[in-house]
């Protein structure tokens, strides 16, 4: 039993010793991350001045839509939509019409929440710290983390998966990006190391996997201020690090959507308050699939007769 003790004590310590070795090979990458990005970074619109309401809307618009496509919405947006208060008081429909083309539409109408929310709990300014940040609608940890850093220089780090790639080659890390638990894990590794220039470093580390170690293709390493630490680039690892091992189930329905033309207009409805797409509008639909014989039953459940029905 003393000596199975002992054997436990050793595995824990050796898994201490990598994890030290690990942060101190971050703490190492933060002086070149920031010098790199401060003499290259890209020239966006929001990063113009350090405006927290407008860091906050480009974090929001960026999630799920590459930098390209957002430039436009949020140049729209903001245009419409000054400061917080207007954003606060303005009508869905038109709230919805400016987020059009962006998707995931919970996202504009959490804005608009934690808009309400800031007007009426702190004065139409924005928080300032990261934990008054993360309790508003619509913004996680990372979110959170770039809007405190970015615009307030909290140390707080903002781990998306640009930042995991990253950080997993950095190191070498050959552990799922795509796990909670990896995710939790380093972003407490750069809690521990978060520089006074929080906001250059978040941003660099970004700027890194978008431009440099990109995820698809061979990663520019010979542009890379990271290249002679790097334990993947050494080791010629770059094409298997990151390693994603979860699979995303797809769900499947079948639905039978429908046209109805009348008099040269054409039938639309509005979707219910809550689930997917809230309060958009759609074609009637079923959910199911129906043959042409089945299509008087359906509206004739709706009250209409069908003159001339087609596929």
């Amino acid at each position: 039993m003393e000596n199975f003790l002992k054997i436990i004590y050793n595995v824990n310590k050796g898994r201490e010793n990598i994890k030290v070795k690990e942060i101190e090979l971050i703490k190492k990458a933060r002086e070149p991350i920031i010098k790199w990005y401060q003499e290259n970074k890209r020239e966006l619109p929001w990063r113009k001045e350090k405006n927290p309401y407008h860091i906050w809307l480009s974090e929001i618009m960026l999630q799920q839509t590459r930098i390209e496509a957002v430039k436009q919405y949020y140049k729209r947006f903001l245009e419409e939509l000054p400061n917080i208060q207007d954003l606060a008081e303005v009508e869905e429909e038109k709230l919805l019409k400016l987020w059009e083309g962006l998707g995931y539409y919970n996202r504009a109408r959490n804005l608009k929440k934690a808009a309400q929310i800031i007007q009426e709990k702190y004065q139409g300014q924005m928080p300032k710290n990261y934990s008054q940040l993360i309790e508003l609608p619509g913004i996680g940890e990372y979110t959170a983390g770039a809007i405190s850093s970015i615009a307030y220089d909290e140390p707080q780090p903002a781990v998306d998966g640009n930042v995991l790639r990253v950080i997993s080659r950095l190191i070498g890390s050959k552990k799922d990006v795509l796990d909670s638990k990896t995710k939790k894990e380093m972003t407490q590794n750069l809690k521990e190391i978060m520089p006074k220039q929080a906001g250059d470093f978040n941003q660099g580390l970004m700027e890194l996997g978008e431009c440099i170690c990109m995820p698809n293709g061979e990663p520019l390493c010979e542009q890379c201020p990271l290249q002679e630490m790097c334990v993947a680039k050494n080791k010629n690892l770059t094409a298997e690090i990151p390693v994603r091992n979860a699979k995303i189930k797809r769900k499947k329905e079948e639905k039978t959507v429908f046209l109805l033309e009348f008099e040269n207009k054409i039938a639309i409805r509005k979707r219910e308050q809550t689930g997917l797409l809230a309060n958009m509008y759609e074609f009637p639909n079923i959910d199911k699939k129906v043959e042409t014989k089945e299509i008087d039953t359906v509206l004739k459940s709706w009250g209409l007769v069908g003159k001339d029905i087609k596929k």
